[in-house]
């Protein structure tokens, strides 16, 4: 079962050892409501990007890497309404943009509280262990200590900074699979706010607002990535930052691209980040 109501949209294919290559959905139409899910099926990739790439950042280390489970993402980001819907509240700045907009203003805990509470709604194993919380969800909820329960859970947790370019490239090495202004929401066309998901053309397995409108929370801890193939990476052990993907309202294109990463404290709660939880299909 999928969350609130969602439903699987498309299948990327993709085999072990390849370059993953898509299948365009049938049906996108269908695809750009909040809250429906692309199942992402396993595949390698090349991970970072090439000295030569505008805007290259010394953390982007080319590298070759495995992802052997299927994942389910979400389509687009989550939305105020998804969250309001789920959490009772509705933390986001821009919450004047309405409820098809993406939630903001969530710190990294709030971002895994909401996948607990994903899980727990539809009776899943919840895929992280928090402790010594202050404050609610949506509130700059805080905690001293998380475990995790590892990518074989079988509940919503955020995906891994891998899985997210996995899925953000959809079997390509560009940068970007369009033209910036066609596909995302960023610093000369947002208006320097966030827009309602879905209105920007998705990428090539259905994903929308993949770059622009709001970062997006990574499961991994921050850190440079290693030379060498890897399989199923989930970043270092530990860290000070938890890493941010995808480029947002107020970002340069410099910073809106498939490679482009950094890394915030955990209780980093501005209005530029938000959520889009993934799961492991096992």
């Amino acid at each position: 079962m999928v969350s609130v109501g969602a439903v699987v949209m498309l299948v990327a294919v993709g085999a072990v050892g390849e370059e993953s290559r898509p299948t365009p959905p049938s049906r996108r139409d269908e695809i750009r409501a909040p809250g429906q899910w692309v199942l992402i099926n396993a595949g390698t990739f090349t991970m970072g990007s090439p000295e030569d790439e505008p805007g290259r950042g010394d953390d982007e280390t080319l590298h070759r890497v495995t992802i052997t489970r299927d994942f389910l993402l979400q389509s687009t980001e989550v939305t105020q309404g998804q969250w309001q819907e789920v959490m009772g509240n509705n933390p986001s700045h821009f919450h004047r943009c309405g409820r098809d907009c993406p939630v903001e203003k969530v710190t990294w805990f709030e971002a895994v509280a909401y996948t607990n509470a994903l899980s727990k709604r539809e009776g899943l194993p919840e895929c992280y262990r928090l402790g010594g919380c202050t404050k609610s969800p949506g509130q700059g909820m805080l905690c001293t200590s998380m475990s995790f329960e590892g990518l074989s859970c079988r509940g919503y947790r955020l995906p891994t900074e891998a899985e997210w370019e996995y899925a953000a490239r959809a079997g390509s090495r560009r940068p970007l699979y369009g033209d910036l202004g066609s596909i995302a929401w960023y610093f000369a066309n947002s208006g320097l706010t966030t827009h309602p998901v879905g209105l920007k053309r998705p990428n090539p397995w259905g994903l929308y607002d993949i770059f622009g409108n709001v970062r997006e929370w990574c499961h991994d801890w921050y850190g440079p990535l290693q030379p060498g193939p890897a399989r199923d990476p989930i970043g270092p052990p530990d860290g000070v930052k938890r890493v941010r993907r995808g480029g947002a309202w107020f970002y340069l294109t410099s910073y809106t691209r498939a490679a482009d990463r950094n890394g915030c404290t955990p209780d980093y709660r501005r209005s530029g980040i938000g959520i889009r939880p993934a799961r492991s299909m096992l």
